[in-house]
């Protein structure tokens, strides 16, 4: 099979109610560093829990991983915190990004800080039409993409809920939930 591959880096959005956003985008990050390339994952919401999906990440010297957020911000007690959190982590996203030393870049929960009002969808739409890096391939992920983002993204997937566990009482399950 020849190689085919786009010089212009794709902008893809994971979104919708349902399971699997940050999984899906994980897994593109996992098979992007399996063809060699240099791979940056910035967790907007998750925090200093770990995760599976970051103890594999440390096996890949291309995989660089940075879990910023604060926790579970939807039943946060602070807002004034979790948005400057956010403005901290978009400063630094924007900066690593700048860089162009990546190939994929996953800002993971993004999405929700939009939702919440930390950060605005059209700063966000613009720095991608603007700034990002032209080879660089951009995943965002999260409930409620904001409509500026849509807009400019290449591929949007929404994600639809049919059924989840959680509402049958179920608890999250290590290996599939984290």
């Amino acid at each position: 099979m020849p190689e085919i591959e786009n010089k212009r880096g794709l902008v893809l959005v994971h979104t919708g109610n349902g399971k699997g956003k940050s999984s899906s985008a994980i897994g593109m990050a996992f098979r992007s560093a399996g063809w060699g390339k240099q791979v940056l994952v910035i967790q907007f919401i998750k925090g200093k829990w770990t995760t599976g999906e970051e103890k594999a990440a440390a096996k890949f010297e291309n995989i660089e991983w940075h879990a910023l957020g604060d926790g579970f911000t939807w039943d946060t007690k602070n807002p004034e915190q979790d948005k400057k959190t956010t403005q901290e982590i978009w400063s630094f996203a924007k900066q690593k990004m700048c860089s162009g030393d990546y190939d994929f870049v996953l800002l993971d929960e993004i999405n929700y800080c939009c939702h919440y009002n930390w950060i605005s969808g059209l700063e966000i739409a613009e720095f991608i039409t603007q700034s990002k890096p032209k080879h660089t391939h951009l995943v965002l992920t999260g409930r409620n993409a904001a409509a500026e983002v849509i807009a400019v993204a290449d591929t949007v997937t929404e994600m639809t809920l049919v059924k989840h566990a959680f509402s049958q009482g179920l608890k999250a399950a290590k290996g599939i939930e984290f």
